[in-house]
């Protein structure tokens, strides 16, 4: 019953993979050196891994939204020896309590507070039972204990208010202020009604209190604006910038009249007001066409200001994707306080190259940016989508940027990486995958450029 439950709603996240998987049409760089350095294979040691951040040690934490203890998803910890291997730990198992009361599939990666405390989210599960999704998520805790143990507790249940005002279902990650208060996203529920019973996702806000209590409050609800132009269904999360405005992507909304009358998403700016209301601006609108489509995960900052992402639509339009196989995009802003979008990189699909790029960027210390393509490679593999690519762009003197492929999976032991990736301070790139589904279900890499 639980497993049924959880796959049903877990659906909601990868509805967008589903919708262009099923658009495919199939079709006919330099690699730097890849390491597997983890394959999830054993049911309690967690199935289909997300993001990844390191600890001060060099270890590697994250989260499967399966599989553990309890089949229901895990909070994970790789430590590396002195031979080169890796060895899990499993830190937490969701659906512990009663009716997952403590959560269930955490879709996105934790964080650490400066005591070295974990957070993060699940989709799913919570002390709230309703007929709209019959546990709507948590927002978690892991305090490590002195004898290696971790103990979890729930911060925020979901969908605690009527009609899930307060939102419901978040499959991104959470991320702090510097007053340690907690911001995040949920995918569905509240304070609109344009998307029916379910809501249209929100950003959201967990204040600390005393005594360690924590107060829920709703920075904006999508689809407040006319038609949608706000966006809808957001499954990234938030940054700040430096003075405290928060800035994410959602995959619809919009405009309604594009993306099969879904809207082709939206780069939005929330800042706050002195009466505690937050203000939500609209920074670039995406069309469907080479500016791109249907953004899927975080953005992020350089140190001139400028945003860059990622979408999963848009760009060219080929025989690999009808819709477009995704770009790589900036947004600069202008002296007005406008912004200004760039497509920084077009997919084919062909060719060898990615196309998809689901996850967020990362920036190393040279400007160069790293990412990852959900399908592509070689399309003779993975029902010929192809199993997906780490990549590179690189600035280069004419003002463009270079795409180098990193490498290219081949079904086994990893396949669609799905979750983005993270550098340690020696340029090394570190990312998970999906795996083959067969003789591994996940797999955590490294990448020496």
């Amino acid at each position: 019953m639980k497993q049924r439950r959880t796959l049903r709603n877990w659906g909601v996240v990868f509805l967008f993979i589903t919708w262009v998987t099923l658009l495919l049409v199939p079709g006919a760089g330099a690699q730097s050196k890849y390491t597997s350095l983890y394959k999830f294979r054993a049911r309690a040691g967690g199935r289909y891994p997300s993001g990844l951040i390191f600890d001060q040690s060099g270890n590697l934490y994250g989260t499967t939204v399966l599989g553990g203890a309890n089949g229901l998803g895990t909070v994970f910890k790789l430590t590396p020896s002195s031979g080169g291997s890796w060895t899990e730990s499993v830190l937490y198992s969701f659906c512990s309590l009663s009716n997952c009361a403590d959560g269930s599939a955490p879709v996105a990666g934790v964080i650490f507070d400066g005591a070295g405390n974990l957070y993060g989210t699940t989709i799913n599960g919570g002390s709230t039972s309703n007929s709209i999704c019959n546990g709507c998520g948590v927002v978690f805790k892991l305090i490590p204990n002195r004898d290696g143990s971790w103990t979890e507790s729930v911060l925020y249940s979901f969908c605690s208010l009527r009609l899930c005002v307060d939102g419901a279902e978040p499959a991104s990650g959470v991320t702090f202020d510097q007053a340690g208060n907690l911001y995040g996203t949920t995918t569905i529920g509240g304070p609109s009604s344009a998307c029916g019973l379910f809501g249209c996702g929100t950003v959201f806000k967990l204040t600390h209190g005393s005594g360690g209590s924590w107060t829920e409050s709703v920075l904006h609800g999508f689809c407040s604006f006319t038609n949608c132009a706000d966006g809808k269904v957001t499954f990234a999360g938030v940054i700040f910038d430096g003075a405290g405005n928060l800035y994410g992507t959602t995959p619809d909304g919009g405009n309604l009249s594009q993306c099969l009358g879904h809207g082709c998403g939206v780069v939005y700016e929330l800042t706050p007001k002195a009466d505690g209301s937050w203000k939500a601006e609209i920074l670039h609108r995406f069309t469907g066409g080479r500016d791109g489509a249907r953004p899927q995960d975080s953005l992020l900052f350089d140190g001139n200001g400028n945003l860059y992402g990622a979408t999963a639509g848009g760009g060219n339009l080929t025989r690999h994707c009808e819709f477009g196989c995704g770009v790589v995009f900036e947004l600069v802003p202008d002296s007005h306080g406008g912004w200004k979008e760039k497509v920084l990189h077009s997919f084919a699909g062909g060719g060898g190259s990615g196309f998809f790029p689901f996850a967020s960027l990362v920036l190393d210390k040279a400007g160069n940016l790293y990412g990852t393509a959900l399908f592509g490679g070689d399309l003779r593999l993975c029902s010929a989508n192809g199993c997906g690519v780490v990549f590179e762009l690189t600035p280069n003197s004419n003002g463009g940027w270079t795409e180098t492929v990193l490498h290219r999976f081949l079904d086994h032991p990893g396949a669609e990486p799905g979750a983005g990736l993270i550098l340690d301070a020696a340029g090394n790139v570190y990312g998970a995958t999906s795996g083959d589904g067969s003789t591994t279900f996940g797999s955590v890499f490294e990448i020496t450029p």
